[in-house]
């Protein structure tokens, strides 16, 4: 790491940089691309031509999935995570619902069967209204990591300490 004149650090990723394939499979579907170069998710864009004539409502308090038109070939070791857009949550109350959702290397293929869909859920009082090519969501590639899962009788020793209660504890 060195220190640059802008008092940011510069950190040096070592090794090969994953390559995550994308295609667009319906007309007019958009490619996601980072609103700025530091940005941590790719922009998902809706695809509403012909199941909702260009433009949806989502009703207060229901849940729409909504179609993207796009497949993914995603490397072994990695996942695409589904996040909410802020700005959507903050003035209007649509988020992911499932959030993150989690797309597995293995979901993999091309056409309807295997297309990114994002379940948006409308928190507000009053519609939400959809067209196509809004932006939806924020697609976050993260790579995976190595791990076993061991099952035992009992737990090797530790200094952490011990939290009771679970939700709401803290």
């Amino acid at each position: 790491m060195a220190a640059t004149g802008s008092g940011k650090i510069d950190v040096k990723v070592e090794g090969p940089k994953a390559t995550v394939e994308i295609k667009a499979f319906r007309e007019d579907a958009v490619i996601p691309k980072k609103a700025t170069e530091s940005a941590a998710g790719y922009d998902l864009c809706a695809w509403l031509k012909d199941s909702y004539d260009e433009q949806t409502l989502i009703a207060p308090h229901t849940t729409l999935i909504v179609p993207t038109g796009l497949n993914v070939n995603i490397p072994n070791g990695y996942e695409i995570q589904i996040r909410p857009r802020s700005g959507l949550a903050a003035k209007h109350g649509v988020t992911v619902l499932n959030t993150p959702g989690t797309i597995d290397s293995d979901y993999c293929g091309d056409g309807e069967d295997f297309e990114l869909k994002v379940i948006l859920i409308n928190h507000n009082k009053i519609p939400f209204s959809i067209k196509h090519g809004d932006r939806i969501a924020q697609m976050v590639v993260a790579k995976l990591a190595e791990h076993d899962l061991v099952e035992v009788e009992e737990f090797s020793k530790t200094d952490k300490t011990s939290r009771k209660g679970g939700l709401g504890s803290t």
